[in-house]
């Protein structure tokens, strides 16, 4: 895997953004109506995406020297060109992405992807942003993967139609755009200052800024930061996503929960890479903001969860919760908090997931016409037992007064819906064994004192709100869950069994599965959470990996770049 990872390299980097740019122009050529082939093409394609993205972390998790994959598309120089860098922590939030991205379609391709038009385009140009979010290296290219993540979004969100859906959808896309302006005029604040759009460039400059301009700058980032922070749903900046989340479809729900990890991925790399300690006057700008702002959000997202009852509206706050605790976590600035937050973030990611595909099943379960929720043209394909299969002869397995010797059996797709919310719970509250107990564990670690810290350099806030708020969190989400899973699963209902479908369930077990996993294999993951950190807070290799890339030298820029090119064909 190493050897075809550094055979196929660097041209790799650029992978994750035409695979699915190029799948989404094949998608839009063919007829609407053959959603069977489109399906298999779309998963194909999330398939591919995700080998990609193993190849890639085969590449710069090898050694230190690979561990910056820098391509230029354009080969023109850097700063001027366009530039993608594949490190270690773009690479852990491109395998995120493309585990939730291609479980998500498969439950898609279950029913919901006949519910409109264009779903398929739509969701690989969802893909084709996320990428490019987490693979450029400069501002405006950031902007631009922005834009078509979120034109994508405002498509998948209103896929499937309905008032709620209408009505949560025109809110998603008035805060979208305005955020969108925020990132202009932040970004054109930043270039005025620094003459420059690239992230190392700007990172090489900002010491040297003037005095009298870095007030300018920092106000450029502060309302980049707005922009971020709105999408990373940092209270009360939030308000819009929980119900514009609860109302999209289930597939969809599942990769807007990807979206807040972007606001998460670009104020670490901004926090980590531009206001380091090496940023002179500049350094630990807005960190503070994200301390507060982030207990703040989990502290919101705590009381949502304990307040709703409805599955989608759960997991909508266990976003807010999650992305809480990472801006909380991320504001303190602290190499091994970050380590645990890099942990925490794929499993709380994966298991949210999960649970907004699972929700969607359970609403379903509760509907008084099960058939009339099954898609009328795959009547026959339902799963994995009719309840009728599992009905006792009432002449057997009788007691001494002649009654029935057990209750009633439970239907096999009850139970596996059970199981899974079981598993959703124990990730979303962090709780033992699954990976979501040791990503909080890792962190209370860090933060209590007693446990490897030093008590004499953290404040009052450090040592005892913060950890309080991750356990109370859990705690909150513990007690919801549980009200949830005993009005829906416990509660006798005199109903047919759910309608369970093999590639509606195989979704979320995979999801809790690479969960499983992760809990596993803690040991290699951590350690390549903590060369993570450790290298984000060593800016100066990513800054002198970015500035000292070179384009290849052709007839028409060697004499420019004062390098002998290859011979012109006569």
């Amino acid at each position: 895997m190493k050897a075809l990872a550094q055979a196929l390299m660097p041209h790799l980097t650029i992978a994750p953004i035409l695979l699915p740019l190029l799948t989404a122009c094949l998608l839009l050529l063919l007829d609407g109506r053959r959603h069977r082939i489109r399906g298999m093409i779309g998963l194909a394609a999330a398939l591919a995406n995700l080998a990609v993205a193993l190849l890639l972390l085969f590449w710069v998790g090898s050694d230190r020297p690979a561990a910056y994959g820098v391509y230029l598309p354009s080969n023109w120089d850097v700063p001027f060109g366009i530039v993608l860098v594949a490190d270690r922590l773009s690479v852990l939030l491109l395998i995120t992405a493309a585990v939730v991205a291609l479980m998500a379609l498969l439950f898609a391709v279950a029913r919901w992807h006949k519910a409109g038009a264009h779903f398929h385009p739509l969701f690989q140009i969802q893909i084709m942003g996320l990428n490019g979010a987490f693979l450029t290296g400069d501002l405006f290219n950031l902007f631009v993967f922005f834009e078509v993540m979120l034109a994508a979004s405002y498509g998948l969100l209103l896929h499937g139609s309905g008032p709620s859906r209408v009505r949560t959808g025109l809110h998603y896309v008035a805060i979208n755009l305005l955020a969108s302006s925020l990132f202009l005029i932040g970004a054109a604040l930043i270039y005025g200052v620094t003459g420059t759009l690239n992230m190392a460039d700007i990172a090489a400059r900002i010491p040297q800024v003037a005095t009298g301009d870095r007030a300018l700058l920092h106000a450029g980032f502060a309302v980049l930061g707005v922009a971020f922070l709105a999408k990373a749903a940092m209270w009360p900046l939030n308000f819009w996503l929980v119900p514009a989340y609860a109302a999209a479809s289930a597939p969809a729900a599942a990769v807007f929960a990807l979206l807040t990890k972007v606001g998460v991925y670009v104020l670490l790399r901004f926090s980590t890479l531009m206001f380091s300690d090496q940023a002179g006057a500049s350094a630990g700008f807005g960190s503070d903001w994200l301390l507060w702002g982030g207990t703040a959000t989990l502290a919101a997202g705590a009381f949502g969860m304990f307040s709703t009852q409805r599955p989608g509206r759960l997991a909508g706050f266990a976003v807010i919760v999650s992305s809480g605790t990472l801006l909380a976590v991320l504001g303190l600035a602290r190499p091994e908090l970050t380590a645990g937050a890099l942990y925490y973030l794929p499993s709380s990611t994966l298991g949210v997931a999960a649970f907004f595909l699972l929700a969607e099943l359970m609403e379903r379960s509760r509907s008084a016409d099960v058939a009339g929720a099954r898609a009328p043209e795959d009547e026959e394909d339902y799963l994995p037992f009719p309840l009728a299969e599992l009905e006792l002869d009432k002449d057997v397995n009788l007691d001494e007064d002649e009654e029935m010797l057990i209750g009633h059996a439970i239907p096999a797709a009850t139970a596996l819906l059970g199981l899974a919310f079981i598993c959703c719970t124990l990730l979303v509250a962090g709780l033992p064994p699954l990976s979501g107990f040791i990503g909080k564990f890792v962190l209370l670690s860090a933060l209590v004192p007693g446990l490897g810290v030093d008590t004499a350099s953290t404040d009052a806030l450090l040592t005892w709100v913060l950890p309080v708020l991750i356990v109370l969190s859990g705690l909150c989400a513990l007690v919801a869950l549980s009200r949830v899973g005993i009005r829906f699963f416990w509660t006798p209902v005199d109903r047919e069994a759910p309608l369970l479908r093999v590639v509606e369930f195989v979704p979320i077990a995979v999801l809790v599965g690479v969960c499983v996993f992760i809990s596993v294999r803690a040991e290699p993951v951590m350690r390549y959470a903590a060369a993570t950190a450790e290298a984000l807070y060593s800016p100066a290799g990513y800054i002198d990996a970015v500035l000292s890339a070179r384009p290849r030298p052709t007839p028409t820029n060697a004499e420019r770049l004062s390098l002998q090119g290859p011979e012109s064909a006569p």
